[in-house]
């Protein structure tokens, strides 16, 4: 992905759409619980607003972001959750100005990078386009927790390439998260888009193969649904294995949602 503006554009609508689900809302709701455990809709988007700034860190301040990642390996297994509490104390207007401005901020530093630049991350280092990605397979993924806890419904729109595109090159680091060798081979994935279109991802003569609808790969990658409750199939021992660790996003892996919690509500596609 040589250009970054249609990903950097894209995450500008996704965060837009999110922004208007919470901009109305009053303090109590802002304290609503959401899927994740201990998590209310304030806290998600503190975790949004605390990772936005993070990224613009590591795209504009190395030693900086160098900082935060030192902190991050003093608390492996609570500075997200840390990050997100933390935040969540604000006054809920005061979060959200905090959200927008630096979100703001972040797309103008990823507008104006450095063609072929990358920048260090939690995970492998990052191009800009992947940089832009990561912040929208975030901002979606935690958009679906937000408008689950609010009882509404948001359409699958073709910015799900986007995130299933991160999730197919997280294969490798989904494994090396859990302890394990990646795969020698190449995996070939097709995905059904919310359009009906497929997407097509590695050789198309590959023995370890993933099916189904990109949104519920795109659910499977940022642990917002079970493999046993999504339409996935694998064929091959290492591509069934990937599909039981799939991660999009940097860190340690995450507790995901059990079996038999469902997908979140989905509209029609658009």
């Amino acid at each position: 992905m040589s250009d970054p503006t249609p990903v950097i554009d894209d995450l500008r609508e996704e965060s837009e759409e999110l922004d208007a689900l919470v901009a109305e809302l009053s303090p109590e709701g802002w304290r609503r619980a959401t899927p994740a455990p201990g998590w209310t809709i304030a806290h998600q988007i503190a975790h949004l607003n605390w990772t936005d700034r993070a990224a613009l860190a590591a795209v504009t301040d190395e030693d900086g972001f160098r900082a935060l990642v030192e902190q991050a390996l003093a608390a492996p297994d609570r500075y997200v959750d840390d990050g997100a509490e933390e935040g969540a104390k604000q006054d809920p207007a005061a979060l959200l100005t905090a959200w927008r401005e630096g979100r703001a901020a972040l797309a103008e530093a990823l507008r104006t990078a450095a063609p072929g630049a990358r920048f260090p991350w939690y995970g492998p280092p990052m191009a800009t386009a992947s940089m832009a990605t990561a912040r929208l397979m975030e901002t979606w993924a935690h958009g679906l927790d937000i408008a689950a806890a609010l009882g509404v419904t948001r359409p699958p729109t073709g910015r799900l390439r986007h995130v299933a595109r991160i999730g197919v090159r997280a294969r490798d680091f989904a494994h090396a998260a859990h302890g394990l060798t990646p795969p020698a081979e190449p995996f070939r994935v097709e995905l059904t888009g919310p359009g009906g279109d497929l997407w097509t991802y590695g050789p198309e003569d590959a023995t370890q193969r993933v099916t189904g609808p990109a949104l519920d790969f795109c659910l499977l990658a940022t642990q917002r649904a079970h493999r046993a409750d999504l339409a996935l199939t694998a064929e091959g021992p290492d591509a069934d294995r990937w599909l039981d660790i799939a991660q999009a996003f940097a860190g340690p892996p995450g507790a995901g949602r059990p079996p038999g919690a469902g997908r979140p509500a989905q509209g029609e596609p658009r």
